[in-house]
């Protein structure tokens, strides 16, 4: 349920907005054991994502790096290419 947690910090560009709010949704779902709540559920839900999205963005902030910010492009890369080892068929 939780690989959708990706790595958000040190990224050339910033985490976005939706890659929080997707990351934290995850999260809640994780510890909640639920995949969508139900109506009585729902406000507690949505506030968690959303308090848990501005911890977040408070935490990106304010990490300091010392290693150069990371490419989207190639971590994707590498992620398809060890993908592609783990369930490659033999």
């Amino acid at each position: 349920m939780c690989r959708n947690i990706k790595l958000l910090h040190n990224f050339a560009p910033p985490a976005s907005d939706e890659e929080v709010r997707a990351s934290a949704l995850q999260f809640v779902r994780k510890v909640s054991g639920f995949n969508r709540p139900s109506k009585a559920n729902e406000a507690a839900f949505e506030l968690a994502i959303q308090r848990i999205s501005a911890a977040t963005h408070e935490l990106l902030q304010s990490l300091v790096a010392h290693a150069p910010p990371r490419d989207r492009d190639v971590e994707g890369a590498k992620a398809r290419k060890r993908s592609e080892l783990r369930f490659a068929r033999n």
